[in-house]
């Protein structure tokens, strides 16, 4: 009875904090890039990850706790582990919770778990722990990764002259819609880029923009911290394939895409004779593996032909910033 009582711990537990009560927030909070514009729930939005006891034996588990906006969390469990870190698939355990009292309760209560001090403390209705689970924060193992010999650097944090309409915030970072004046067929991309926090906003309103190979095919930019992981998701070659694992780090966080693209062919009449293809990592994990891409994507900006193509990225009207941006160009 215990490990059943155990598998529905994220439909009811309540998640204490120190900070007080934090339903004061603003009605519509402007997105965040960085913790220092962000709310209060955003210091508790998060992953966790950790051994728990059930029936004397020590199963790994790792949570993903989504600020929802004034007070509002979802909790998301992962038997095994994070996913990329243990996590193989299967049934999830997700619940809802608002902060009432200076805690999130969560209903039909049979296990609690106690958010405090950085980790979910883990125990039985009568106060037996079972273990915790740490706040972690992940770093791709390709962050800040150098550019080979050859490769054409789009965006080095010096200037932003490579793309048209190329713009930079204030710290000198790269802002989403724009295109690279550089257009290549063959190729891998390294691309670098930070979500906005925006807790209040759902779906395709949650810091959207888009990463288009050849201005044609987009690997999608989204904040699907928690989510399931769909075809328009973060990762998700838009309207075609989902990604094979939700890699979506929370947002205010730097995440890599690793691309290996291989653009469609066409005969000297210029009928394809080829899909464009592509794998994708992201944060360092496969999650599209020589994928078939049959035609261009949702609100391509270029039509698909022989023509090489620019990287484009999206403007959906939501602050996102990139970094680090390089191509090498293949046969």
């Amino acid at each position: 009875m215990m490990r059943l009582r155990f598998a529905s711990w994220l439909c009811a537990f309540a998640c204490s904090f120190s900070a007080g009560s934090l339903l004061a927030q603003d009605a519509k909070p402007k997105p965040a890039l960085s913790p220092s514009e962000a709310d209060s729930d955003a210091a508790f939005q998060g992953e966790y990850s950790g051994d728990i006891t059930i029936e004397g034996q020590s199963v790994r588990y790792g949570a993903q706790i989504i600020a929802l906006g004034k007070g509002h969390f979802h909790g998301v469990g992962y038997p095994g582990g994070l996913p990329g870190d243990g996590f193989l698939g299967g049934e999830k355990l997700e619940g809802d919770g608002i902060l009432m009292n200076d805690q999130i309760e969560f209903p039909e209560v049979e296990a609690m778990a106690v958010v405090r001090d950085g980790a979910i403390i883990i125990s039985t209705t009568n106060g037996e722990k079972l273990g915790e689970l740490r706040h972690v924060k992940r770093e791709s193992p390709t962050l800040g990764a150098k550019p080979p010999t050859g490769a054409v650097v789009l965006f080095d944090g010096k200037s932003a002259d490579t793309f048209e309409n190329g713009k930079l915030s204030e710290d000198g970072l790269l802002m989403q819609g724009v295109t690279s004046r550089e257009k290549f067929q063959n190729a891998t991309v390294h691309l670098e880029f930070l979500l906005s926090y925006m807790p209040e906003a759902r779906g395709q309103a949650r810091a959207n923009s888009g990463c288009y190979l050849q201005g044609r095919y987009e690997v999608q930019i989204l904040d699907s911290f928690g989510l399931s992981g769909e075809n328009n998701e973060c990762g998700g070659i838009y309207g075609i394939r989902a990604p094979s694992v939700n890699m979506c780090y929370p947002p205010m966080t730097w995440q890599t895409y690793d691309i290996d693209f291989t653009a469609a062919k066409f005969d000297s009449s210029g009928n394809k004779t080829a899909d464009a293809r592509m794998t994708v990592k992201h944060n360092g994990e496969v999650i599209h593996k020589d994928v078939a891409v049959p035609k261009t994507t949702t609100a391509a900006p270029v039509k698909e032909g022989p023509e090489p193509g620019p990287l484009y990225l999206q403007d959906h009207g939501n602050p996102i910033r990139f970094r680090n941006i390089w191509i090498v160009e293949r046969p």
